[in-house]
């Protein structure tokens, strides 16, 4: 089956799919992800305890970026039911979406939202929500880690495409320019499919305007190529990588990562 007619379905209904193979998927992309977890960990404030992953699936990359950081209090939010069968018995499991969460209380010394987590969440009022409701649960003294897609990353997306993204959000207001159709490999064996979603991709101002319209503060960006795990200086080399404080501060980000 052509890949490009799978149908489009709800993120969380893809996961579901996808959950068998969600290990080996993960795989292709392990240079990237565990520089994503190394920084983060880095960054994690000293003293913190505790860590929600929103967007957590099987919840094994939550496990690991705890251990390494010494949190031994981890909530992992999942909306997708085949994905939290596969999760830790000894972690905490929100059965939601990441826009809900006004629904429970807490205080998290570490919030991680990874891998274009943010990008599955529609529409972007959504997105600002979720935003939110991360803004109050984050502790005083606690930071947001979010990856996002980026929209100019001409290494990964190749020159000519990036540059007709470019001048087609200069020539028009941008909306949903970045809505992507997202499909993962065959899932089964004989008889298998494609599975399609709905994505987006981001570019740092549109980011920026998200953090402003809920009250997060971009403290540093980092810019990882997706294909090795490498830092790189310039914004269209890799995906972007934010640590996030709790209020607006002003300013560029800071960091030696960036643009």
């Amino acid at each position: 089956m052509n890949p490009h007619a799978a149908k489009l379905l709800d993120p969380v209904a893809a996961y579901d799919q996808i959950a068998p193979i969600y290990s080996r998927l993960a795989g292709q992309r392990r240079a990237y992800l565990d520089a994503v977890d190394r920084l983060v960990v880095a960054e994690i404030p000293p003293g913190s305890r505790s860590l929600l992953d929103a967007g957590a699936a099987d919840g094994t990359r939550a496990a690991r970026i705890a251990e390494a950081a010494g949190l031994p209090d981890i909530t992992l939010l999942e909306p997708s039911e085949q994905m939290r069968r596969r999760c830790p018995a000894h972690a905490t499991i929100w059965a939601m979406r990441a826009e809900d969460l006004h629904q429970r209380q807490g205080s998290f010394d570490a919030i991680t939202c990874l891998w274009n987590v943010l990008g599955h969440i529609l529409p972007s009022s959504a997105r600002v929500e979720a935003l939110r409701q991360f803004a109050g649960l984050v502790s005083p003294h606690g930071r947001l880690f979010i990856d996002v897609n980026h929209r100019y990353n001409a290494r990964h997306y190749g020159a000519l495409p990036t540059a007709m993204r470019f001048l087609r959000d200069r020539v028009s207001p941008p909306g949903s320019h970045g809505d992507v159709r997202v499909a993962w490999g065959v899932v089964g064996d004989a008889g298998g499919h494609p599975v399609a979603t709905t994505g987006h991709v981001f570019t740092h101002a549109e980011f920026a305007a998200l953090c402003r319209a809920a009250g997060l503060s971009i403290e540093k960006r980092f810019v990882i190529d997706y294909a090795s795990g490498e830092l790189r200086l310039r914004s269209f080399e890799g995906n972007l990588l934010y640590v996030l404080g709790g209020g607006p501060k002003g300013g560029p980000p800071r960091g030696p990562h960036r643009q």
